[in-house]
């Protein structure tokens, strides 16, 4: 059920750039169509994109890359920030929302601006009926004290921080209980992209993709 406001009123939403990704013949480069992990809502054309390595849960499934940066506020990442800080127990916690980006026996690391990573193992329960306003998962190892949301401590899955390939077209996995994940392509090389059109595309990502820049562009060969 769709349900009104009574003020009237019009919400416009938020304005999105129509931006043209390629800049050399798209029917040239190499995709491959991939499955995308459920919960991060629309990735978008032109989003850097890593594999989850987890050893199971979604093992192979891709997610949006996690930018080298943690200042609060990066967009279109594969973050779970922490509503709490970490402290010396398996248990995390996360908004509800947030929660639905990981499933049991997925692997996972906590992080925060140190850029020190935690290796706080795999997911063996999601609780998301305890609390109104957060859910806690319960984790294999600690996140440990050194975790805090002062520093923007956030949790994320095995292997997001190594791009694999950029996003052809936009899909959208779902976000919270509507996750349900998507299809799509991915863009493996032999391209000249516009710099603009890209998401998260940081030094590091150009180096995992072997891509260069030159000028107002970006190729991977």
């Amino acid at each position: 059920m769709t349900v009104g406001q009574d003020t009237p009123n019009v919400i416009r939403g938020a304005q999105e750039d129509y931006r043209r990704l390629y800049y050399s013949e798209p029917k040239a480069s190499l995709v491959v169509p991939v499955a995308l992990q459920a919960g991060y809502g629309v990735v978008h054309m032109g989003q850097a994109l890593a594999k989850n390595s987890s050893a199971a849960g979604n093992i192979n499934k891709l997610i949006p890359y996690d930018p080298y940066a943690v200042t609060g506020v990066e967009e279109d990442h594969p973050r779970l920030y922490l509503v709490t800080d970490g402290a010396a127990s398996v248990y995390a916690y996360v908004t509800i929302e947030d929660s639905y980006k990981v499933i049991v026996a997925d692997d996972t690391y906590a992080m925060d601006s140190d850029l020190s990573a935690v290796d706080t193992g795999a997911v063996v329960a999601i609780d998301v009926t305890t609390y109104s306003h957060m859910a806690k998962l319960t984790l294999t190892n600690q996140v440990t004290t050194a975790i805090t949301t002062a520093k923007f401590g956030y949790l994320y899955v095995e292997g997001a921080g190594t791009a694999v390939g950029i996003m052809q077209k936009s899909v959208n996995t779902g976000l919270g209980i509507n996750a349900k994940g998507a299809g799509g392509t991915i863009i493996l090389g032999n391209c000249v992209l516009y710099s603009g059109a890209l998401r998260n595309v940081d030094s590091a990502a150009r180096t995992d993709l072997s891509a260069s820049t030159y000028g107002n562009f970006t190729y991977i060969r």
